[in-house]
């Protein structure tokens, strides 16, 4: 399902929104950078000429395949930088908070020392659909959104033993890979700094089959520079630190030309299954 048309905030009085989930980008449930995006469409519906710089939010509930309600309060308006803060509920439960800074056009220093990963770009791999066994389908709905060209693969379940907490991956989204509207582009990036949390934190556990998932506290997104004309991004997540309980992942968003775009991370709690 196209994110453009997923994310879709429409506003029905003054700093209020609503939208609806939908189903087909569940993971454990709506992924969370999905959910994020409503936050950020709904700032980028009444920002104007301003452009997003960082994006940050707490998760305080799993939202249903139903409207929610948003609300948008703007508390530091201006020109050249102006705070939003971001109340997402459903029928009155707290699904997340979150704060948005958004800029206009500035000068200032020049210099960028980013190194992107030496890794094979995306049209020298193979799509994860030719490397999945033939006739698999998509562990969960997210994934149907998404074209996924990995860096490393291992088919085989459990893992023989553990690997680094590393998870890279090209992606492309469905339906419309790219936006022209920065607010739009912007929530590419948040999915894609979300979405390599937990991927990366298992795979030194994963050939032992943790009884355990992970939700997400928190998310962190700084945009760099909007990729409006990049259809393919590399996610690249590393979740270094698991201890107490919690992980933390840190992710970069770089472009094939070796861009940084966006970058971010956040913490998650354990859960032991039962």
């Amino acid at each position: 399902m196209d994110l453009g048309e997923a994310t879709r905030v429409e506003q029905v009085d003054e700093g209020l929104f609503r939208g609806t989930p939908s189903p087909e980008w569940d993971i454990w449930g709506p992924m969370g950078g999905y959910i994020a995006s409503f936050a950020l469409r709904a700032v980028g519906a009444t920002a104007g000429e301003l452009q997003p710089a960082a994006f940050s939010c707490h998760y305080l509930g799993v939202a249903r395949p139903e409207p929610v309600d948003i609300e948008v309060h703007h508390a530091k308006p201006g020109r050249t930088a102006a705070s939003s803060t971001v109340t997402i509920t459903q029928t009155g439960r707290p699904i997340l908070n979150a704060m948005i800074w958004a800029v206009g056009p500035n000068e200032g220093l020049e210099h960028d020392e980013s190194v992107a990963p030496d890794v094979p770009g995306p049209d020298e791999l193979r799509p994860m659909s030719e490397l999945m066994p033939e006739g698999s389908a998509a562990p969960v709905p997210f994934w149907n959104n998404i074209e996924s060209r990995p860096i490393t693969f291992d088919a085989t379940r459990p893992p023989e033993g553990p690997s680094p907490a590393v998870w890279q991956q090209w992606l492309r989204f469905r339906g419309t890979p790219t936006f022209a509207d920065p607010w739009t582009d912007a929530a590419r990036s948040v999915v894609l700094i979300d979405l390599p949390s937990w991927p990366a934190a298992v795979r030194p556990h994963a050939w032992q089959r943790p009884p355990f998932t992970a939700p997400t506290l928190d998310l962190n997104v700084a945009f760099h520079r909007p990729a409006l004309d990049e259809p393919w991004l590399l996610c690249d997540g590393a979740a270094p630190v698991s201890t107490r309980g919690m992980f933390g992942w840190r992710a970069n968003v770089w472009s094939p030309g070796g861009a940084l775009h966006a970058s971010g991370g956040g913490q998650c709690l354990y859960r032991r299954m039962r």
